[in-house]
């Protein structure tokens, strides 16, 4: 009797240290994978508060300069056009343009796709199944391979430098589609007759039942969708000739000289930190609902 509970003494210890040491194994395997990705947004965050001599210089320290407030309010005036020949476009105003097509893409994708997926699960209608599997082939085709024909049809609307030209070719979501039609698939039938009982019709039953079920997952496509918006870089590149419309991804890149022109990488750098700002707020901000949409199975 006391050796067989010795024994399990024994093995429950060495159980233990063994899943102590896994779990050391583990937080050092994700210590060092947040070391290799913020060490970069570290730099970045620090030769934001150097001068541009030091930055030039390749002497990027590992701690911060005095130099932040000049260079974020440089960056936030006038995009750094102090000492360029060109004029440079003020941060806050790329800023707003890029937080403009982005909630107007996530907005118009969650909208279109609600509607479309909500037509191909409730409504019956000769080809539904056509409708749905044309809509789930475009995933072959983004904007990228499409983008001549697609910039010819702008160009014909006279969409180019324009808001709408820069947020309708990629409004259409056939992800988000396919994501609420798999969900609305759970949703119960019993839901459906209690609606046709009561008298609700199809608006009323979208509006009463299907939307505040969808809530959690409108959420967590609201966030990926608005990243997917704001780090648009060639549509926005190709359809926007006008300053005033810029986006801050583009403009960043607009910023970087090239030939002898001198880069002000400490406003750059402050641009940077600038454009990463909105998109981790929107994480922040809705990061419960964001891992309910993407976990929750329960209706």
């Amino acid at each position: 009797m006391r050796d067989t509970t010795a024994e399990d003494l024994a093995l429950a210890r060495a159980t233990e240290r063994r899943q102590a040491r896994s779990r050391w194994l583990a937080h050092a395997v994700l210590g060092l994978g947040v070391l290799v990705f913020a060490f970069p947004i570290w730099i970045t965050l620090v030769g934001s508060t150097h001068d541009v001599n030091t930055i030039g210089r390749g002497d990027v320290p590992l701690w911060f300069g005095g130099e932040a407030v000049a260079n974020y309010v440089s960056a936030w005036l006038t995009g750094g056009a102090q000492t360029r020949t060109t004029l440079g476009v003020p941060v806050w105003l790329m800023l707003w343009n890029s937080l403009n097509m982005a909630v107007l893409i996530a907005v118009g994708k969650i909208a279109i796709s609600l509607l479309s997926a909500y037509a191909v699960v409730f409504f019956s209608f000769p080809g539904r199944m056509v409708c749905f599997w044309l809509i789930f082939i475009t995933l072959m085709l983004p904007v990228e391979v499409r983008i001549i024909p697609t910039f010819e049809v702008m160009v014909n609307l006279q969409l180019t430098n324009s808001m709408a030209g820069l947020v309708i070719p990629l409004v259409a979501s056939a992800t988000a589609t396919l994501l609420f039609r798999q969900f609305f698939l759970t949703i119960p039938d019993e839901y459906v007759e209690a609606a046709k009982i009561d008298g609700a019709g199809p608006l009323r039953f979208f509006k009463d039942v299907v939307l505040p079920l969808s809530v959690t997952n409108i959420a967590a496509l609201f966030v990926i969708l608005f990243i997917y918006g704001w780090n648009q870089y060639l549509w926005p590149l190709l359809i926007v000739s006008d300053k005033d419309l810029e986006t801050v991804v583009v403009g960043m890149t607009k910023m970087i000289g090239s030939g002898d022109q001198q880069n002000e990488w400490n406003v750059i750098m402050a641009t940077a930190v600038l454009a990463m700002l909105p998109p981790v707020a929107v994480v922040i901000l809705m990061q419960r609902w964001f891992v309910k949409g993407l976990t929750e199975t329960e209706k």
